[in-house]
């Protein structure tokens, strides 16, 4: 009887484990933005409890206050970048004409102290060096062309509609969530048994958690950057600290890269227009960013999430190569299933090999 009551239990855990990665390879990939917007709804929800009691308001009210402050704020924020960019790149478009008489001002210079460094060698070592840097600079324009060919802008240009639909999908899944929690609740747990309900309650309530303790992780990790990016910028280049340091703080939450896309190409851009100093001041700020990221996110996420730092490190490893940079949050996400459904019982591993 008991070899019977433990086949139950193993083919139970089987069949868990089969829907988990179908549901984790299959279903999450295509349904991101859906997930996202019932992640948010449930991270908003205790400001709509908090609207509804405080301020007797029916739940529809207060889910449309909410959602119209919670978007408000993301598009002022969104309105302040874009225009603050655009500026940007206007000044920076007026002043190309100069940066281009710079570089060939720069592109001389290396040639005559080429050629005073040659006086005197033999001929066949001269042809060789200048073979060599012809080689490099075509090599160099040929990765240049190679990033702005016109498969890849016509690429990118592409998967703007579906981020876009991605978007609206979001937003409307958003805000239909947050409507009807409390039912999606209610038919849900309708389906289990008591036991059971009492068990994944359990469960979420030690994700919601975790949860939690990401987001505020990820806060906490982000506003380290933004200072030191700010302080940083001050340094470097202050008439574009602020605007930039915002800029870095907001795309920095994108794994792997982070910081890394917007101080590459504007170190690379100072090299290039010949201001070496400016270049490698934002290259060595880059490295810092990225250092800091990279080392104290695993350690105040497994702190706030509850999970040991090397946990959180070999999920966000694992996820980033079986999910690309989404596997950064679906990785620990991940652990954080399994580690509270063995909590509530859901999962049993009480076997010895």
């Amino acid at each position: 009887m008991k070899v019977k009551f433990m086949d139950r239990v193993l083919f139970r855990n089987i069949l868990l484990l089969i829907v988990a990665a179908v549901v984790f390879f299959v279903i999450l990939p295509v349904s991101l933005p859906i997930l996202f917007a019932l992640i948010v709804a449930i991270m908003i929800e205790p400001l709509v409890h908090f609207s509804q009691n405080r301020f007797k308001l029916s739940r529809k009210a207060a889910v449309i206050i909410n959602y119209t402050v919670t978007f408000g704020l993301f598009i002022l924020l969104f309105y302040f970048m874009i225009t603050s960019l655009i500026s940007r790149v206007i000044d920076w478009s007026k002043a190309f004409p100069s940066y281009l008489n710079d570089l060939g001002g720069i592109w001389i210079n290396i040639q005559n102290q080429l050629f005073d460094m040659t006086q005197g060698l033999p001929l066949e070592v001269v042809k060789s060096i200048q073979s060599e840097l012809d080689s490099t600079i075509a090599s160099l324009q040929r990765s240049l062309l190679n990033i702005v060919n016109y498969e890849n802008i016509t690429s990118l240009l592409t998967e703007i509609p579906s981020l876009l639909v991605s978007f609206i999908v979001f937003l409307i899944a958003l805000f239909l969530f947050m409507l009807d929690l409390p039912s999606l609740r209610g038919s849900f747990f309708s389906y289990f048994s008591n036991e059971t309900a009492d068990k994944i309650l359990f469960m979420y309530s030690g994700i919601r958690r975790v949860i939690v303790g990401f987001m505020k992780a990820q806060i906490l990790v982000s506003f380290i950057i933004l200072f030191v990016s700010l302080v940083g910028l001050f340094i470097i280049i202050p008439e574009y600290a602020i605007v930039m340091s915002l800029v870095i703080w907001i795309i920095d939450v994108i794994p792997i890269l982070g910081s890394i896309i917007i101080l590459a190409p504007w170190s690379i851009g100072a090299f290039a227009m010949g201001n070496v100093a400016l270049g490698t001041k934002l290259a060595i700020l880059a490295v810092i960013l990225l250092i800091i990221r990279r080392s104290v996110e695993p350690k105040v996420m497994g702190a706030q999430m509850g999970l040991s730092p090397l946990a959180v490190l070999i999920a966000m490893f694992i996820g980033a190569k079986l999910f690309g940079l989404v596997g950064f949050i679906v990785g620990p996400l991940v652990v954080i299933v399994f580690t509270t459904a063995k909590e509530a019982g859901i999962i049993k591993m009480n076997f010895k090999l």
